[in-house]
């Protein structure tokens, strides 16, 4: 594509001296071929114009940047690169959306694209799982993909047949830019909670970021999906309907998808939902009231996307738990239930516990870590919660990283004295999965779907769910 056009297809309004052919785009000046547009970013540690004479040496035709090195100048290269990169890896799905919040972003996302599948659109979820769909898996390592990566990944899907995709917004993503180059039909929001204050300071800040998916991104026209029950729900709503969006709320208080009950069951939820007026009863096969909250999310989502709402309410049945989602790995042969659960926030523990309370009738145990060169303040906070809701704490290690594990247990400790406290994850797991009797359950919480355990900067292979069903067969043998 020569660069004129993809500068023209970008809508930015940007020029260039000249007008190569544009072969490819990256920010990474070591990825740079010949040929390449190179995309010289600030950053937190360095500065991507530091690296445009390599770029340059490696062959690349244009610099994007703020610098007068820069062949292509913007005062927002991050906002550009994003739209670059759809104009440049286009076409993409027409009907995208998207979910935003502290906690239940990859289910939401997921119940929304099994959703779209079952309503007879082909269509897959990106996010912190990775991308899946049908005939699509694959693991991923950001929430919310670069824009590069994002535009790419949307290109190959579209070549593939897929119309509807339902992503994960990551504050960090929207704050970067990373989906600015899309077209949402529709976005959503769950709710925040205490996380990632390491880069964006102070809640407030983290907020901002986050209203920004409705602010900025959302188009007129489109379809906000609001929780009403979350404290930034007016908020959210008067953003929304200053930007010309729908709204459609939704949970206990909404007013167009009202959860009317919830009731826990043995192998999942009997809900009655108030949708748009009609009263529906469904019985849904995933674990955990604050599910319902997600569903209705996902629910929402999929309405603002085209979808009739009784076509979709038929398929609320259908919908099946997400991978390290309040996962049920397996059963001791006495019946106790072992979960494998992402919640690695104090929001997000104490809602799965009280989740997996009303499905236990003996002793609820909790098993979790905090992750080192993170928010620090939220280890002492999750210890008081476990210490509260769960009959046995276990304080075990997650993602380290530089920090010394054994000083990032004892900060949780000091909140949960009673706690159980084992150095290896992997033994602390295979000690809790063998004291459970009749009627317990056990959460293991932190680390969800994640296969790898960051130790220094090494990252070792590790599988909670792996783990505990190999400490389940034991128990059978």
């Amino acid at each position: 594509m020569k660069l004129t056009d993809l500068l023209a297809a970008s809508g930015l309004g940007l020029s260039a001296p000249d007008n190569p052919v544009i072969t490819g785009i990256t920010a990474d000046s070591r990825a740079v071929k010949p040929g390449y547009l190179f995309a010289a970013l600030p950053g937190v540690k360095a500065d991507g114009a530091q690296y445009i004479e390599a770029a340059k040496a490696a062959g690349a035709a244009a610099i994007l940047g703020t610098t007068q090195a820069a062949t292509v100048q913007s005062e927002n290269p991050r906002l550009a690169l994003a739209k670059l990169a759809t104009a440049f890896y286009g076409p993409l799905p027409q009907n995208i959306v998207a979910v935003t919040g502290t906690n239940g972003k990859t289910s939401t996302a997921n119940f929304a694209m099994q959703l779209f599948n079952a309503t007879g659109h082909k269509a897959a979820a990106i996010g912190t799982i990775g991308i899946t769909g049908p005939g699509v898996e694959r693991d991923g390592s950001l929430t919310t993909p670069d824009p590069i990566a994002l535009a790419q990944d949307l290109g190959r899907l579209k070549a593939q047949g897929f119309d509807h995709v339902a992503l994960e917004a990551s504050s960090h993503g929207i704050d970067q830019y990373r989906l600015d180059g899309l077209t949402l039909k529709a976005a959503g929001f769950t709710y925040l909670g205490r996380d990632h204050l390491d880069y964006h300071g102070t809640l407030e800040g983290y907020f901002k970021a986050e209203a920004q998916l409705f602010e900025r991104l959302l188009p007129a026209g489109g379809t906000a999906v609001l929780n009403a029950d979350c404290a930034e729900y007016a908020q959210l709503a008067s953003i929304a309907r200053a930007r010309g969006q729908s709204l459609i709320s939704y949970g206990p208080s909404g007013s167009d998808l009202r959860l009317v009950k919830s009731i826990p069951m043995p192998t999942g939820l009997g809900l009655t939902i108030n949708a748009f007026g009609e009263q529906v009863d469904t019985i849904l096969k995933v674990t955990g009231n604050f599910q319902a909250g997600n569903v209705l999310c996902a629910l929402g989502l999929v309405i603002g996307a085209g979808v009739p709402v009784k076509k979709a309410l038929a398929h609320l049945s259908d919908l099946a738990n997400v991978r390290g989602r309040l996962e049920l790995v397996g059963q001791t042969p006495d019946g106790a239930g072992v979960y494998v659960d992402y919640a690695h926030t104090p929001d997000a523990l104490e809602t799965v516990l009280h989740a997996l309370r009303a499905h236990t009738s003996g002793r609820l145990i909790s098993l979790f870590g905090c992750g080192g060169n993170r928010d620090k303040g939220k280890r002492p906070q999750m210890g008081a919660i476990s210490a509260r809701l769960a009959d046995v704490t276990y304080v075990t290690d997650d993602n380290p990283r530089l920090e010394e594990a054994a000083q990032i247990r004892s900060e949780i400790l000091n909140a949960a004295p009673h706690a159980i406290e084992v150095d290896d994850r992997a033994k602390a797991i295979q000690m809790a999965v063998k004291t459970l009797k009749p009627g317990d359950t056990l959460v293991i919480a932190g680390k969800g779907h994640e296969q790898g355990q960051i130790v220094g900067t090494e990252v070792r292979p590790f599988d909670d769910a792996a783990i505990a069903r190999a400490a389940l067969k034991e128990l059978k043998a």
